[in-house]
């Protein structure tokens, strides 16, 4: 099958670039593996979340949210304008695509891409001038190699598996990572009166929505290190009444809180009520690494041993776009992320592009979006003259 632009991912990028290449009246087809668009949202989100950034930084082109919603949405609101959106636009991904292998043939300046329908168990064939790698940065879960973890005597959990802590009453719980996903999961499990501990290995800014909300809207008008020294006098004065958070087991890194997300990708921690349960001792610290598993003893690098009935995995995802895009290196480094440093990180050689791994979330998602659907639009123009 012959189209323009093949999108692989029907993510809110994949989405949004099917939408933005349709206003300019550009064919395009999207390629899924899952049965579902978002299937990031609709099964692999846990039942508390709520959405980190505030509603004006969490939409897609052309569908704005209305004034009924509310700033800071939980995860369902977002699903229902997700499948608004696609009804609205009459977006229509190929579903149970598997995208096997992607590579430019030279012969015809044209992208073949073989994806297997994992219903029928056929590999199709599809040509295309344009292809958009749309899987996001959350591609396939992430567990860190640990010793005698195959041995470990208790349940192993990813956190893109995990819904609720109502399963773990009265259980000894580690969570494997203070980002956003981690701490959020240890305040969920204490809430359901599991017995939790917290592993942080990396330094991390706490803030509040409110923190991140005015950071995110002066920073389109200040410097970093302005906003950053902003938003950090807020933080101190509210964490005042906890003293030195460091006390306690949470590091702050040496750069502000926007400064590190720039440079490292790492975003500010969105405190839900963990520090307070950190504080109160509700919940455990524990700094450093896993150095080894026995049945259900974990013995960890600063020498504590620790038994545990279950380890929740919050660390993360990577990036699979290399184990199918055979040219990467025209858009992408060896880890699946852009070559490129933004603002042009969405555009590769060989009319090659990718969406949503700008590290800006659903804003991110759909300023790429467009600036992809503006460039193909640009060369398929010049073509035409």
């Amino acid at each position: 099958m012959e189209t323009v632009v093949v999108i692989v991912g029907a993510g809110p990028a994949g989405l949004a670039t099917s939408v933005c290449l349709n206003q300019h009246s550009i064919p395009n087809l999207i390629l899924e593996k899952e049965d579902i668009y978002a299937s990031l949202w609709k099964k692999r989100a846990y039942d508390r979340l709520k959405l980190h950034l505030a509603k004006n930084f969490c939409q897609l082109p052309f569908m704005p949210h209305g004034p009924d919603v509310p700033t800071f949405m939980p995860k369902e609101f977002f699903i229902d304008y997700l499948d608004a959106y696609v009804t609205r636009f009459d977006i229509n991904p190929r579903y149970n695509r598997t995208v096997k292998f992607s590579m430019f043939d030279m012969s015809n300046n044209k992208w073949r891409v073989e994806a297997e329908n994992t219903v029928t168990g056929a590999i199709e064939v599809y040509w295309s001038e344009f292809v958009v790698v749309a899987t996001g940065e959350n591609g396939e879960r992430y567990i860190p190699e640990v010793k005698g973890l195959n041995n470990f005597c208790g349940e192993v959990v990813h956190s893109s598996m995990y819904k609720s802590g109502r399963d773990y009453k009265n259980k000894n719980v580690l969570v494997v990572g203070g980002g956003n996903s981690g701490m959020e999961i240890s305040f969920d499990l204490n809430n359901y009166d599991a017995n939790t501990a917290v592993l942080i290995r990396t330094p991390r800014h706490i803030l509040t929505k409110v923190e991140v909300y005015v950071g995110m809207l002066l920073l389109k008008y200040f410097p970093v290190r302005m906003v950053d020294t902003l938003v950090m006098m807020m933080s101190k004065a509210r964490l005042f009444i906890y003293g030195d958070p460091s006390k306690y087991g949470l590091i702050r890194p040496n750069q502000g809180p926007f400064a590190t997300k720039f440079l490292t990708g790492r975003t500010p921690v969105i405190d839900v009520g963990t520090v307070r349960k950190i504080h109160e001792g509700k919940i455990q610290v524990i700094n450093g690494g896993i150095r080894s598993i026995e049945g259900k003893t974990l013995t960890f690098e600063n020498g504590l041993r620790q038994d545990f009935d279950v380890i929740v995995f919050a660390t993360g995802y990577k990036s699979s776009v290399c184990n199918w895009l055979k040219n990467y290196e025209y858009v992408m480094r060896d880890d699946g992320f852009p070559k490129n440093p933004m603002p042009d990180h969405w555009k590769g050689e060989k009319n090659l592009y990718c969406a949503g791994f700008s590290r800006k979330g659903i804003a991110g998602a759909a300023q790429d979006a467009m600036s992809v659907a503006q460039d193909i639009k640009s060369i398929l123009e010049t073509a035409r003259y």
